[in-house]
C-alpha cells in the first residue's frame, strides 16, 4: 500500500501553493482576485472575473489564515471588502460575472454563485466575526429564499427557465453547514436539512447521482453524470451526518462505489463526464475531480471506518507527478486528456478552492491515518 505523503502536503500548501496565489493571484491593477493566471503567475489577456472564483479565494485565504497562516487574513478581507464595493446588488443579490475593472458584467442571480457568496461569508465570520458579514450572509440567504424558491428546492437562475441543477443545491448545503457552524444559527442548519432530504428523494437513486432535471425533479433525458460530484456529496454527506446526525455511510459508500466503478481511467484519474451507463463521454480529467475523490475517500472513513489509505494515496500522487510537475510552485496543468496529456495553459484560481480544502483534510486527519 502506497504511504499517504503527509509533508508533500504540508509543504506545498504552506510553501507553494498560498504563497503563489498570494504573490501572483491578487489584481494589482484593479483590486480583487484574478481568475486565471499563466503557468509561470503572470496574468493572462482574460477580462472577466466571476464571483464565484472571488468567493473561493476568500475562503481559501480565510480558511489558511485559521490554520496559521497569517498573511491570509488580510488577503480575506481585501477580497471581502472587493466583493461588497463591486459585487453586492441593491436587491440583496450578488452579481455573477465583473469586468476585469470591477463593473458589473452580468447581473444574473445564479443558486451556483451564491451558494459561494454564502461560502466565503460564512469563511471569513469565522476568521472575523464582523457583524457586517454576518448580516450579509443572512441577506444572502434571505433573497435566495424568497426569490428562487421552487417547492421543495431552489431554481438555478433568474428569471427561472424551468432546468433544476443537482450542483447548486450541493454548494448550498456545503455553504450552510459551513454557515451553521461559523454562526451557531440553526436557520442554516434547517436549510441544510432541506438540502439533504432532496438528495435523498430526487437527486441520488441509490446508485448514481443526477446532475439536470426538470421542473417535477424528473432527470432529463441524455445525462452527462460527474464522477467527482460523486465522491464530492459523499465528503457532505459526512460533514453533515457530524453536525446533525443521522446516518448516511450507505449513501455514501454508493456514491464512492459508483465513482470508483465508472469514473476512473488510467492511472486512477477521475474522468471528467460519463453518461448513465456509465462509460465515458469525456475520458479527460481535471485536478479538481481528483481532489474530490481524496474528501470523499476520507468522509467515508470518518462515517465507517473504512481504510482510504490507497485511494487517498493514490491521487495525491497523480496529482503531485501529473498536474504539478513541470509548473511553477504552486500552480498546475489543469487538464489531462485520457493519455496523460496536457490539454490546457492557464491556471484557474477557482481550483485553488478544491485544492486547499483537500489537502487540508488530508492533515485534519494525519494523527488518525497515521495509526492505522
Amino acid at each position: 500500500m502506497s504511504e499517504i505523503p503527509f509533508n508533500e502536503v504540508r509543504t506545498w500548501m504552506f510553501g507553494a501553493l498560498l504563497p503563489f496565489w498570494a504573490r501572483c493571484g491578487v489584481d494589482r491593477e484593479h483590486g480583487g482576485f484574478l481568475e486565471e493566471v499563466s503557468p509561470e503567475g503572470a496574468p493572462t489577456a482574460r477580462c472577466d472575473k466571476r464571483v464565484r472564483t472571488m468567493c473561493r479565494q476568500v475562503y481559501a485565504f480565510s480558511h489558511a489564515a485559521l490554520l496559521g497562516w497569517q498573511e491570509g487574513a488580510s488577503l480575506s478581507e481585501m477580497g471581502c471588502e472587493y466583493l461588497f464595493k463591486r459585487a453586492r446588488l441593491p436587491d440583496g443579490s450578488w452579481a455573477k460575472t465583473l469586468t476585469r475593472e470591477g463593473g458589473v458584467l452580468d447581473a444574473t442571480p445564479d443558486l451556483y454563485d451564491l451558494a459561494f457568496v454564502l461560502y466565503a461569508l460564512a469563511w471569513r465570520y469565522r476568521l472575523a466575526r464582523e457583524s457586517e458579514v454576518l448580516a450579509y450572509l443572512h441577506g444572502t440567504l434571505d433573497f435566495i429564499q424568497s426569490f428562487m424558491r421552487a417547492d421543495e428546492a431552489f431554481v438555478a437562475r433568474l428569471p427561472d427557465d424551468g432546468v433544476r441543477l443537482q450542483n447548486p443545491h450541493m454548494h448550498l448545503l456545503e455553504a450552510c453547514l459551513t454557515a451553521f457552524e461559523a454562526s451557531g444559527d440553526e436557520r442554516f442548519l434547517g436549510q441544510a436539512d432541506q438540502v439533504t432530504t432532496l438528495f435523498v428523494n430526487r437527486l441520488f437513486d441509490g446508485a448514481s447521482l443526477g446532475e439536470t432535471f426538470d421542473r417535477n425533479w424528473s432527470r432529463t433525458a441524455g445525462q452527462v453524470l460527474e464522477p467527482g460530484h460523486h465522491f464530492e456529496w459523499a465528503w457532505i454527506l459526512a460533514q453533515y451526518q457530524r453536525l446533525r446526525g443521522g446516518d448516511f455511510s450507505a449513501h455514501a459508500a454508493a456514491l464512492i462505489a459508483w465513482g470508483e466503478r465508472f469514473g476512473l481511467g488510467a492511472a486512477g484519474a477521475v474522468l471528467d463526464i460519463v453518461d448513465e451507463r456509465g462509460a465515458p463521454i469525456r475520458a479527460s480529467s481535471r485536478a479538481w475531480a481528483n481532489t474530490e475523490r481524496i474528501k470523499g475517500w476520507l468522509g467515508l472513513y470518518e462515517l465507517s471506518g473504512r481504510d482510504p489509505r490507497a485511494p487517498v494515496a493514490q491521487s495525491l500522487r497523480l496529482l503531485f507527478d501529473r498536474y504539478f510537475a513541470g509548473s511553477a510552485p504552486g500552480a498546475w496543468v489543469d487538464q489531462f486528456d485520457a493519455e496523460g496529456k496536457p490539454m490546457t495553459q492557464a491556471v484557474p484560481a477557482s481550483i485553488v478552492y478544491h485544492l486547499l480544502l483537500a489537502f487540508s483534510e488530508v492533515l485534519r486527519l494525519e494523527p488518525r491515518l497515521q495509526t492505522l
